[in-house]
Parts: structure tokens; C-alpha cells; sequence
């Protein structure tokens, strides 16, 4: 399933149990909100979007602490679940997706391969599920798979 096509399928749950999405994106620049936008309606449904790039746009937009970026790395599960927290806390939205990886080519390492993308999902303030993945092809090919991944994985969780 395309984005755009788990982007109409999340806004039609969303506007049943009226609750409001944000996003706070790295790895994929904005591309989960482009997907959200490109759904006639969404206003109704999609209340912002943080693209925080640098790890200070990820302080001063989202609250992620400078700890958690100097001692886990930008790219780490802590970094995911503070920018899903913090996208909650400077928004007015119920749900939100974070994403933050390595999309390549280069910036890998062995701990940290090109194509490793962090997510995390918060469904309240108190509920933060996160999920790493590692994917395949190049950069636009790894930026797209973490796209359609966060908006399928956001679709189940609140489907439950």
C-alpha cells in the first residue's frame, strides 16, 4: 500500500475516534506529513508537523534532551521516544509518529548500518511504542519504506 493510500486509511481512524496526529520527522524530511497533506481533508485530522533535522531543531523544537543526543546518538530508540513525547507536547494533537535514522549512503556504521531507522509512536503521553527497522536500497528507497512503515505500524496500533 502506497502512503498516501495508509495516510487515508489512518485519517478515516483518526476522525472516528477524533483525535489529531503530529508528526516529528529526521530521516524522512517531512515526507509522513507530504503523505498526511496529500489526503484531501486531513486538516481535519492532522494537526502539524516538526521536521527536525539537527539535533538542535530536535532540542529546540521537540524538548529532546542534549544527554540523550550526545550519550544514544541522534539516530537511537531514547532519541525516537523523546521526539514522539515531545511532538505530543508542543502540539495539540492526541497521536504522534517520530522518525529518525541513517538513510544513506553514507553515515552508516556497524552499529548504526545505513538504512537503520528508529520510530516511535505515541499514543499518549504515558504510551510511547518504539520499533526499529532496518531497510534495504538507497536513500530515497529507505526514506520511503520508513514512511510507509510508520503510517502502516501507526494504522494497527490504533486499530486495537
Amino acid at each position: 500500500m502506497s502512503s498516501v493510500e495508509l495516510a487515508t486509511k489512518l485519517g478515516a481512524i483518526l476522525q472516528q475516534q477524533n483525535k489529531m496526529l503530529t508528526t516529528a520527522e529526521s530521516c524522512t524530511g517531512g515526507w509522513a506529513a507530504q503523505a498526511v497533506t496529500a489526503v484531501a481533508g486531513s486538516s481535519h485530522w492532522f494537526e502539524r508537523g516538526f521536521v527536525t533535522y539537527s539535533n538542535l531543531a530536535k532540542q529546540e523544537m521537540l524538548g529532546v534532551s542534549a544527554k540523550i543526543l550526545s550519550q544514544q546518538g541522534a539516530v537511537s530508540e531514547a532519541t525516537a521516544q523523546a521526539m514522539a513525547l515531545g511532538a505530543l507536547q508542543h502540539s495539540q494533537a492526541h497521536v504522534s509518529i517520530a522518525t529518525t535514522g541513517i538513510a544513506g549512503p553514507d553515515g552508516g556504521s556497524d552499529t548504526k548500518p545505513v538504512g537503520m531507522v528508529w520510530f516511535a509512536w505515541g499514543l499518549s503521553e504515558a504510551n510511547i511504542v518504539t520499533k526499529k527497522c532496518v531497510f534495504d536500497g538507497d536513500r530515497e528507497a529507505v526514506r520511503r519504506q520508513a514512511v510507509e512503515y510508520a503510517l502502516s505500524e501507526l494504522v494497527t496500533l490504533i486499530s486495537l
